[in-house]
């Protein structure tokens, strides 16, 4: 089963909860997305750390053959 936009951004702002977060359904078959994260918390971190932290507050959804989250494109980056 496919994931919506809002379940994804849950997902994200339970761990980054002051993250500015843009969700884009990159096909529009809700299998295919693209997650802006920008948070504080990423000051200091390399690219690789960033995109580990977010993809640890997705629990599992993106796990193997049968998860519920397919596809994501993911951009993190601290505030300007």
């Amino acid at each position: 089963m496919a994931m919506e936009a809002h379940d994804i951004e849950a997902l994200i702002r339970a761990s980054f909860p002051q993250a500015k977060i843009t969700i884009t359904d990159l096909a529009g078959d809700g299998n295919h997305w693209a997650a802006e994260v920008v948070d504080e918390s990423f000051r200091g971190m390399n690219r690789v750390q960033q995109q580990r932290a977010v993809y640890a507050s997705l629990k599992g959804k993106m796990d193997g053959a049968h998860g519920e989250l397919h596809a994501l494109a993911l951009t993190t980056k601290a505030p300007e």
